[in-house]
């Protein structure tokens, strides 16, 4: 089965960057689509961002468009998140998924597996 391994998250302050990976062990997951959610407490799983199997068409939720990038490098087995210009709305534990398939979807019953997640913590 496919592993996924987040890491990258922590605090910083509104303005700030972060740079989120995700490693994929086991299977490869070149061909998958893949994504990122994010949780905070109280609040359901959401969409963030995904990227095609190539990484030639990406995805992102309208509150983060413009401000995060997501990319892969399918030699390494991995995906990022670049987030730039953090809000403390952004604060929440950042999740890693993926499918076996090259379509994207957005929902979190759709991916097959995940990651543990990593806390980002933006402060005002």
């Amino acid at each position: 089965q496919v592993q996924l391994v987040e890491s990258g998250g922590g605090l910083v302050q509104a303005g700030g960057s972060l740079r989120l990976s995700c490693a994929a062990s086991g299977r490869t997951v070149s061909g998958y689509a893949m994504a990122w959610f994010r949780q905070a407490p109280g609040k359901e799983r959401e969409f963030v961002a995904a990227s095609s199997r190539s990484g030639g068409s990406t995805y992102y939720a309208d509150s983060v468009k413009g401000r995060f990038i997501i990319s892969r490098d399918n030699a390494k087995n991995t995906v990022y998140l670049q987030m730039n210009s953090l809000k403390p709305e952004d604060t929440a534990v950042y999740y890693c998924a993926s499918r076996p398939y090259v379509i994207v979807v957005t929902t979190v019953g759709s991916y097959a597996y995940w990651g543990q997640g990593t806390q980002v913590t933006v402060s005002s």
